[in-house]
């Protein structure tokens, strides 16, 4: 007869994002893990792999999360323009202050950390960024053709820009003591759009 497992694999997946999300994948070992999840290392491994898939299930449960309440955001009715000043600035403000300031973004993480030779990795954090692109995209064309923003500029364009803003607050916010430093560059960014 099979053994049941005796712990909540959702728990821990979520107890291993945390520890990735702050910690990265490589200060993270498999010792940390057992730990912190309070689970064996073959129970890790029967459920989840070895740690790199462990890492990208935690990294795609992060991503999962991520995304729903932006594209909530940037698609209500009415004014589109104003909702992504919005979301530029929360990144701004969450870049800048408090404990996701010190962890950053886990998808910037994963870029920062391992993107440029890990090809899973890689693929995970382009899909992010993939989708993050669309949404803003939307949000930009519904502005545009709502006339909130002039006829003459690129909705791709300035999605793509904003995209790359965004996770360069991240990253300058998690290294900066300067919180004016993001703050000025997304209203600097924000600027642009009028």
């Amino acid at each position: 007869m099979a053994r049941t497992k005796e712990f909540d694999p959702d728990a821990a997946l979520q107890a291993a994002l945390e520890l990735f999300w702050r910690r990265g994948y490589a200060a993270t070992s498999m010792s940390d893990l057992v730990g912190h999840l309070g689970v064996g290392r073959a129970s890790i491994y029967a459920t989840f792999g070895n740690k790199h898939e462990l890492y990208l299930k935690a990294l795609e449960r992060y991503d999962r999360a991520g995304l729903p309440p932006m594209l909530r955001e940037l698609s209500q009715p009415g004014p589109a323009l104003p909702a992504v000043w919005a979301v530029v600035r929360r990144y701004a403000s969450e870049s800048a202050d408090g404990q996701l300031r010190l962890h950053g973004c886990m998808v910037t993480n994963a870029a920062v950390e391992l993107a440029s030779h890990d090809p899973a990795a890689a693929r995970r954090v382009e899909r992010n960024w993939d989708q993050l692109e669309t949404v803003l995209h939307s949000a930009l064309i519904r502005a545009q053709a709502q006339g909130e923003l002039s006829a003459d500029r690129d909705p791709l364009a300035l999605a793509r820009m904003l995209l790359v803003l965004l996770q360069g607050l991240r990253v300058v916010g998690k290294a900066s003591q300067d919180p004016a430093r993001v703050r000025d560059a997304a209203e600097q960014a924000l600027a642009l759009l009028d």
